[in-house]
């Protein structure tokens, strides 16, 4: 029986295995702000779902000294993912007093999210379990996200994300659907980017 491509390290797992980063996820997330030029040197940004931490870890390594990291999730980070600029939260990020927590440290320039659902096989439900998560990203970046700041979820396609992006568009000056090169052939997950929120 032939390996499933989720088993077996692909040229994303050993780039970053290489390149000392917890999950291949953090070239989505380079190939995002190679397009869109969602990281802004010195600026605040928001993480949310982040463990393992690839993500945390690329914005630390790109946002320059002046810059700061907010870092949230139930899972803890991988112990290689530290920085005298990053704060990290463990905790449920729909919960007040996690969102109490991270308000603190606001507003953000950049608000972003990785995270995905446990998953079921059940593709409806595994579909609305992550629209879920990006409304909650969303009001995240509703809530304390600058004028002029940039937004990006990983959102499982199921077309609900138009119902999404037209929310965002309400929001951001600009929203569209994006897939990263990344991302495994047979993933039905795609990123929701939104640029510029409006004042």
């Amino acid at each position: 029986m032939s390996q499933n491509s989720y088993e077996k390290p692909d040229f994303w797992s050993k780039k970053a295995f290489a390149e000392n980063y917890p999950a291949r996820s953090v070239y989505k997330l380079a190939e995002i702000d190679e397009k869109f030029g969602i990281i802004k040197k010195n600026s605040t940004v928001l993480d949310l779902g982040s463990a393992p931490g690839s993500w945390t870890l690329f914005l630390l390594r790109n946002l320059g000294g002046g810059g700061k990291v907010v870092s949230c999730d139930l899972n803890p980070l991988d112990k290689g993912v530290m920085g005298e600029n990053l704060i990290f939260f463990q905790g449920d990020l729909n919960s007040k007093e996690t969102r109490e927590k991270i308000r603190m440290h606001g507003p953000f320039d950049l608000v972003v999210c990785d995270a995905a659902p446990p998953t079921t096989g059940n593709r409806t439900v595994d579909t609305a379990r992550s629209e879920s998560l990006v409304e909650m990203a969303i009001w995240y970046a509703q809530t304390m996200l600058k004028p002029g700041g940039n937004f990006a979820a990983k959102i499982f396609q199921s077309g609900g994300e138009q119902k999404l992006l037209l929310e965002m568009r309400k929001i951001f000056s600009s929203a569209k659907a994006f897939k990263p090169k990344a991302c495994r052939k047979e993933s039905f997950e795609t990123y929701l980017i939104g640029l510029q929120r409006r004042a």
